[in-house]
C-alpha cells in the first residue's frame, strides 16, 4: 500500500515516477546542464543524451529515430498532429465523439467532423466510413480511451480510412495505451502516434509524437527550429531522458504488469459489483486496458463519493483528470449512450504498476462503506 495507508487508484491521471526515470534525470538537473543546441563540450554531452533517448523512444514506439518529435506532453503532441497536418494540407479532420479533449477541441478549431461510438465505446465503423471523403486529411482515433479504457480496433479503422479517405493520415492518441498495449504493433497503422511520459512512470511536461516518414507537419511552436523545425524550443533534456528510461522499463515489464494488474482490477471490480447493490461496470473488460476499473453506483453523485473516498485514503476520479471540477456528465459516457444521471454516478478506479493487493483491499472496504453512507443506510 502507498505511504500513510493511501490507496492510489488514479493512475490514468498520472503515475508515480519510476526510480529508473529519476536516476536518469538527476545528472541533467545538476552538473550536466548543457543546452543541446550549442556546440561546446557540455552542449554536445546534452545532445548525445538527447539522441540516445530518441533511439530508445523510437525502439519502444516502433519508429525510426528521425520520426520521433519530442513535445511538452500528450496534449501538445495531439495538437501538433492535427493542426500540423491541417495547416499544411487543409481539408477536414474526423474523430469519434469519445476522444480526449486535446483531440476534440483541436479538431473543432479547424471545423472537424465527429462520428459516434457504440455502447461499448468502440467507434461505429459504418458511421466513420460515411463521414470520410477525398477532402478528409486527418482521422484521429485514440488507441485506448482515457476514461473507460476501451481499446479501438485501429487496424480495421485504418482499412476504412484507406478505402474512403485516401488523402488522409491516421493519428492515434496512444497516451493511455502505452502502459498496457504493444504500441509498436497496434499503432503501426497510424502515421502519427502521441504519447505522454507521466502516464507510464515518466515526468510530467514531456511527451512525443511519432511522425512517420513521408508525413509533413507545420510547427505549432515557432522559434529556433529544433526537432527538424517541427517543434522549436530548448529541449527539456532531463525530462526526455527520464521519459526514455520510463519507456524502457514499461516495455520490458509490460507483459508481467498487465497480467498482475489485470488480476487486481478484476478482483476490485468483481468485489465491488458483488458488494455494492446497484453497481454497473462501464464497457467490456475484454476490450479494455488492464488498469481500468470504471463503475457506476446507482443513486450516488460521484463528486460526493470521491470526497468520502479521499477522506478514507482512496484516491480515485470521476473521469478525466483534465476536466475534473466540472459537474457535468462525461462526454465519453454521453457518447456511449449513458444518460446524465447514470453518468454522474461514475467513478474511475485506475490501477498501475505500483498498485498492490493492500490497495485493492482498502478500496473494497472503503467504497461500500462510503456508498452506504451516501445512501443513508
Amino acid at each position: 500500500m502507498s505511504p500513510g495507508s493511501i490507496a492510489y487508484l488514479d493512475n490514468a491521471a498520472t503515475t508515480p515516477l519510476h526510480p529508473e526515470a529519476l536516476a536518469a534525470m538527476l545528472p541533467f538537473l545538476g552538473d550536466r546542464f548543457g543546452n543541446p543546441s550549442g556546440v561546446h563540450a557540455m552542449a554536445r554531452d546534452a545532445r548525445a543524451a538527447l539522441e540516445e533517448a530518441r533511439d530508445v523512444a523510437a525502439d519502444c514506439l516502433g519508429a525510426r529515430p528521425g520520426e520521433v518529435v519530442f513535445t511538452g506532453g500528450g496534449t501538445e503532441a495531439d495538437n501538433l498532429a492535427i493542426t500540423g497536418v491541417h495547416g499544411r494540407c487543409g481539408g477536414t479532420v474526423v474523430c469519434p465523439a469519445s476522444e480526449h479533449h486535446a483531440v476534440l477541441h483541436t479538431a473543432a478549431t479547424v471545423g472537424g467532423r465527429v462520428v459516434p461510438v457504440g455502447p461499448d465505446g468502440i467507434v461505429d465503423l459504418d458511421a466513420l466510413a460515411g463521414a470520410l471523403d477525398d477532402d478528409v486529411t486527418v482521422v484521429s482515433v485514440m488507441l485506448a480511451n482515457n476514461e473507460v479504457g476501451t481499446i479501438q480496433p485501429l487496424g480495421q479503422i485504418a482499412e476504412v480510412v484507406r478505402t474512403h479517405a485516401p488523402n488522409a493520415v491516421l493519428h492515434t492518441d496512444a497516451v493511455q495505451a502505452f502502459p498496457w498495449l504493444d504500441v509498436t504493433s497496434l499503432a503501426a497503422p497510424a502515421q502519427l502516434v502521441a504519447v505522454s511520459a507521466h502516464k507510464f512512470g515518466g515526468p510530467k511536461g514531456v511527451g512525443a509524437l511519432v511522425v512517420r516518414d513521408g508525413v509533413d507537419v507545420d510547427p505549432v511552436i515557432h522559434g529556433g527550429g529544433q526537432e527538424r523545425d517541427r517543434r522549436s524550443g530548448t529541449h527539456n533534456v532531463a525530462g526526455i531522458v527520464g521519459m526514455a528510461a520510463a519507456m524502457r522499463v514499461t516495455v520490458d515489464m509490460r507483459a508481467r504488469t498487465v497480467e498482475r494488474v489485470g488480476g487486481l482490477r478484476d478482483r476490485l471490480a468483481d468485489g465491488l459489483i458483488a458488494g455494492v447493490p446497484g453497481t454497473r461496470e462501464t464497457g467490456d473488460r475484454r476490450t479494455k486496458v488492464a488498469g481500468n476499473c470504471h463503475l457506476r453506483f446507482e443513486g450516488i453523485e460521484s463528486e460526493a463519493l470521491l470526497i468520502l473516498l479521499d477522506d478514507a485514503g482512496v484516491c480515485a476520479s470521476a473521469g478525466s483528470a483534465c476536466t475534473s471540477g466540472a459537474i457535468e456528465p462525461s462526454h465519453v459516457l454521453t457518447a456511449m449512450g449513458i444518460d446524465a444521471a447514470d453518468a454522474l454516478s461514475s467513478v474511475r478506479l485506475s490501477l498501475g504498476p505500483t498498485t498492490t493487493d493492500d490497495d485493492v483491499d482498502l478500496a473494497l472496504k472503503v467504497v461500500p462503506e462510503a456508498v452506504a453512507r451516501l445512501r443513508g443506510r
